[in-house]
Formats: C-alpha cells, structure tokens, sequence
C-alpha cells in the first residue's frame, strides 16, 4: 500500500466493516489511529465495525484487541457448543454484559463527553431495513444497540432495540458509506476486512424455508444480501478511483474466516491493520 494523504475536516468520516472476527484488522488500524491522535467528526460502524468502533469512541487505546484477541483465548467465547447449549454462536452474557462491565470495563463517561458523532447500525426484522442508531447518555442501550449490530443471523438470536426486533446491521447495509455521505459527510476514509476485488457470490442467497417466518422482509433482505454488498463494494472502489475516500484494507487474501479462533491469525491480521493506517498521512484543514 503506497503512502496516501487525507484531510480531516468538518465533512469528514470513517466508515467501518464488520466481518466477524476479521474486525480485528480495523482494531490494529483503529489503535493507530488512537496512538495518533486521529479524530473523525463522525464514525459509523456495522456488526464488529460498530464494537470496535466504540473502543475507539472511548479512547481506550488496545481494548478492542483484547477483547477479541487476549480474552478470546482465556474464554473460547465463539465456538458451536455455545450454539447448542445456548442457543447463541457466541456467548454474549460474556461478551455484552462481562467484558463491558467487570472484565474490561467500558468508559461510557468519555464516551458520553466526546464531540464526534457515533452511529450504529442494526436491521430491522419487521422492515428488512437498516437503522442508525446514536447513543451516548445510556449504558444499557448503547449494549442494546451493539448487541442487535453485532446478532448474527440464524446462529445468533434476534436481538431488541427500543422493544423492536433487530438483528445483524450487515443484513440491510454492509458498507454504509452512503448514509455517512446523506449526513453532509462525504469525506471519508473507509475501513474494509477484505481485499481489493473480493466479491461475494453474486446471486441470490438461499433462506431456508424455517428461517424468519413471520419476517418476509427480513427474509427478502437476507436473499439480496450478497448482491447488495456487491453494489456497495463496486460503488466504494469508484469513490476511490476518483480520489473522493481513502480505503484502508487487507492487501491480499485473508485467511481469518468470521468465526476464527487461531490466536496467530488474529494477531497478524491485527498486526497488518496497524501497519497499514500507519501509511495513510492526516492533516488538518
């Protein structure tokens, strides 16, 4: 990845991935950044984007590389007996409720002081609709928020915001770089957990006949996931030709898959993101 430079003003934004466990790449490129004294005006995160995201927001510089890393390894936290003893892929009693609470306590009083804007993004069952969500004055809510961000579908359960049903923010809008720009924000830098070209599969996805019965429009969205997040991808590296957003991604391959536990991929990956912020020269306008 060649030297880039971007300037920071007030339309500036970064935009942040999920991906399961490969967020730890946007850790290592969001600690640099906290090493570095880079802000944003404002900041959207999907699924691990929207956790991680909120280390960032707080300031509190490697606590998302515990989390998904040190603590991974302490707790096996993901893993399918978690599946089939609680019905969860992973254990979120730990996850939202331990870890931000007694393990690796959360500073939600830096993050209720900090200016920049937060927003988190979670879909919405009855709509198959994506949310935007911003809150910074409420404990239990902001774990509301991040928990429906972070559900996974069909191995995670559906998730409540507000007494609403939610589930995963990657459902409905992947890479949400075009409501930061409906914001007024149209100076971004986006970080991607996959490399330049990846794709998914472009046809429909198949839905299980069982699956979300009582939500069609959950399952419509589910169906066009892949395509969508094409389009998104495909819209993304225009913006980049133009030179109208900076990306910080993987420069090949990852072989972390969304569930990964194998402590040195992690690491790696972790240590790949921080590398390559490091290239990337802020100003200030």
């Amino acid at each position: 990845m060649k030297t880039k430079c971007f300037k920071i003003n007030s339309r500036s934004g970064l935009v942040l991935e999920g991906g399961g466990m490969r967020g730890v790449f946007t850790c290592g490129v969001l600690d640099n950044f906290m090493d570095r004294g880079i802000r944003f005006p404002y900041t959207i995160g999907v699924s691990a984007g929207a956790c991680n995201g909120l280390s960032y927001m707080s300031e509190q510089r490697g606590r998302a590389k515990f989390s998904n890393i040190d603590l991974l390894d302490k707790y096996h936290y993901i893993g399918f007996r978690h599946l089939i003893t609680k019905g969860n892929i992973m254990d979120f009693g730990l996850l939202f409720e331990e870890f931000p609470n007694h393990i690796i306590p959360y500073d939600y009083d830096k993050y209720a002081q900090c200016d920049e804007r937060y927003e988190m993004v979670t879909t919405d069952c009855a709509t198959g609709k994506a949310c935007y969500f911003e809150e910074k004055s409420d404990p239990k809510r902001i774990i509301d928020i991040v928990r429906a961000s972070s559900s996974l579908p069909y191995v995670c359960p559906i998730a409540e915001v507000d007494g609403v049903k939610m589930l995963d923010g990657g459902i409905a809008d992947s890479l949400p770089i075009e409501r930061a720009r409906s914001l007024g924000f149209d100076n971004n830098v986006v970080v991607l957990t996959r490399n330049k070209g990846y794709r998914k599969r472009d046809k429909l996805s198949f839905v299980p006949p069982f699956a979300y019965r009582h939500y069609p429009a959950l399952r419509d969205a589910l169906r066009c996931r892949n395509m969508e997040y094409n389009k998104q991808i495909a819209y993304i590296e225009e913006l980049e030709e133009r030179g109208e957003i900076v990306v910080i991604r993987p420069e090949r391959p990852i072989e972390v898959g969304r569930m990964e536990r194998d402590i040195k991929r992690l690491q790696a990956l972790y240590d790949e993101g921080y590398e390559l912020a490091s290239k990337v020269e802020f100003s200030v306008e």
